[in-house]
């Protein structure tokens, strides 16, 4: 029996694509004016950030990830994705709309997951914009790509956790007012049993923040940094719990779905904008008697793009869908994880070869771009682990006498 299609709806409807207007222009007349000055990171850049954070705050333009009942002004995932084809276009846009990650992550694992005081406590001021927040997961020891080999504890003593470990690219912990911790609870259960997650206020005894893990020579500040944790005996009430002990993993899926599908929207807007000025620039420059567009390397490399750069929009709206529908849609994130990663990396290279030397510049966005554009392939999962997914689930299919239905 074959699976019923369902038709994925390119277009924004009416409605949301009056909001992606609002967006548009609020970047037209903020962001993108901003970005030079916001890429220093100094004092005067947060200043900056703070008012432009404001800004977005009074217009409505506020964390779009969440819905309205946990403080957003999200209307779902496919929603959602149309409006990052805006949102995604600058790296400093997803800050200024309070919609960054990791606190995006997060704050959607307290929504699910937090107990009421949890939600008080650390969700409201998360969505509001007092604090920020890391995510504390990835170990220097062991592979981030297998979440049960984490090597961090935390021993039930009384009433409180102790956790001791060490941890690294917990992004974005320098200035952060919490973190949400990966840590071993239960040795002796299962696999993917073993592990809870954890509310930890950066400001516990025994956290230490050792440093900014330079990456790409880019070490960052705030928001923007990568950081090596040590944790020596510190100590958080039980109730800091998401959730029951050992639900870390299960917890952990639930908020790398919908933020490796977070990170694909976010890379339309970045693949579009290198689109536009690739193709720009083209039809101005000229070299050896013609226009670079009139140049038939050149050509492919347009036609290439626009046809990858739209098989990612189909993929990411029709995962968007059906997580609005109920559907997890691991198969759809993992495939789209992947691909959207490659052709990210491969649309903002080309760019940055029609601009030739003006390209590795800060002259145009793109230099920053191919920069961030790297990590893609590996944080939330590298390519070939979300390559090993979609085959498995395939091969499981017609293991079991069936056949692979593409919808």
């Amino acid at each position: 029996m074959l699976t019923p299609v369902v038709a994925v709806e390119s277009a924004p409807p009416a409605e949301i694509e009056a909001l992606r207007e609002r967006y548009a222009a609020f970047m037209a007349e903020h962001v993108y004016p901003a970005e030079r000055a916001l890429a220093r990171e100094d004092d005067d850049a947060e200043r900056l950030i703070a008012d432009l954070r404001a800004r977005a705050k009074a217009e409505g333009l506020w964390a779009p990830h969440l819905p309205p009942e946990a403080g957003g002004s999200g209307r779902g995932f496919l929603a959602y994705a149309f409006l990052n084809e805006v949102i995604g276009r600058s790296t400093w846009a997803q800050l200024v709309f309070n919609c960054q990650a990791p606190d995006a992550g997060n704050g959607e694992i307290l929504h699910l997951f937090g107990t009421r005081e949890q939600k008080e406590r650390w969700l409201r001021p998360l969505v509001e914009g007092e604090v920020r927040s890391f995510f504390s997961m990835t170990e220097p020891d062991v592979p981030g790509s297998d979440p049960t080999t984490l090597r961090t504890t935390a021993v039930r003593e009384g009433d409180e956790w102790v956790i001791d470990g060490h941890k690294w690219f917990s992004s974005a912990a320098e200035g952060a007012g919490f973190g949400i911790v990966m840590a071993v609870t239960d040795p002796a259960a299962a696999p993917h049993r073993r592990a809870s997650q954890i509310i930890v206020p950066a400001d516990a005894p025994g956290l230490e923040l050792v440093r900014a893990v330079p990456t790409l020579g880019h070490r960052g500040r705030g928001w923007s940094t990568h950081c090596e944790l040590r944790y020596r005996g510190v100590r958080v009430p039980l109730e800091n719990t998401l959730g029951e002990p050992g639900d870390g993993f299960r917890i952990a899926q639930k908020r790398l779905g919908p933020g490796r599908i977070h990170h694909v929207m976010r890379w339309l807007g970045q693949m579009q904008r290198a689109f536009e000025l690739l193709c720009g620039y083209a039809l101005e420059r000229e070299a050896f008697g013609s226009r670079l567009a009139d140049k038939q390397t050149v050509q492919n490399w347009i036609a290439d793009s626009a046809a990858e750069i739209q098989a990612c929009r189909l993929l990411t709206l029709d995962a968007a869908r059906k997580i609005d529908a109920g559907d997890e849609a691991r198969v759809e994130i993992s495939l789209l994880k992947f691909y959207a990663a490659r052709v990210l990396n491969e649309v903002i290279d080309r760019a940055v070869q029609v601009h030739g030397a003006r390209g590795l510049t800060d002259e145009t966005p793109l230099a920053g771009m191919l920069l961030q554009a790297r990590g893609a392939r590996i944080y939330d999962g590298p390519d070939e682990v979300h390559r090993m997914v979609v085959s498995r689930r395939i091969l499981q299919e017609f293991e079991a006498g069936g056949a692979w239905t593409f919808s």
